[in-house]
């Protein structure tokens, strides 16, 4: 169930005061962290769409990044099927960890796909880089048309290697294709994201 704050009272506290909550990264799909959520710090959540939880230690309401600023900014949040936990969907704002990397579940595994929006942010950290130094920054500081002419070109080396059955080089195109499709996007103010809601648009 899709939780707001005309709903949450269907949320079941009534099996604890507590219930874990988990957050994913919105974009990513990574796991980030786990912490406990009474009533209030759902409340909370969902009134200032930062992450709050109730902290065991501190024995208050605690929202993630109040020392650090490293907040998540929720997207959504969700309950299982018993309406006794919490999945919240949130983008973060740098490391998670207190210890500095991205998941408190460290190098725990991935979803395969979640590299892509890892390579999308070093894309973007890379624009302003000195082009003679960074191939990425080379790119933004040529004209649009060289973007548009590299996935083209890309495009059809990709097709290509599938006429002639050759799947190494067919991934090696692909991944070379993904990379300045995601150049071209940023050049135009988009992100892979939005070419997968149009995706999801047309598949509801």
């Amino acid at each position: 169930m899709l939780v707001t704050q005309e709903n949450l009272t269907q949320v079941d506290f009534a099996k604890s005061e507590m219930i874990p909550a988990i957050v994913q990264d919105a974009r990513s799909g990574v796991i980030l962290m786990q912490g406990f959520m009474n009533s209030e710090a759902l409340a909370v959540t969902l009134e200032s769409n930062k992450v709050t939880f109730y902290s065991r230690s501190k024995s208050r309401l605690w929202t993630k990044g109040e020392s650090s600023e490293n907040y998540l900014n929720v997207v959504s949040v969700h309950t299982d099927c018993d309406y006794d936990s919490i999945l919240v969907l949130a983008n973060p704002e740098g490391p998670t960890c207190h210890l500095g990397t991205q998941s408190c579940f460290g190098n725990a595994a991935k979803p395969s796909l979640s590299f892509l929006t890892q390579l999308e942010d070093v894309i973007v950290a890379r624009k302003n880089d000195d082009p003679a130094k960074s191939y990425t920054a080379s790119l933004f500081a040529e004209d649009l048309s060289r973007s548009c002419q590299k996935v083209g070109e890309e495009g059809v080396e990709v097709a290509l290697a599938a006429m002639k059955h050759d799947n190494n080089e067919l991934t090696n195109e692909s991944a070379d294709l993904l990379y300045h499709l995601i150049v071209l996007l940023q050049r135009q103010g988009l992100e892979l994201t939005d070419a997968v809601a149009c995706l999801q648009g047309r598949h509801k």
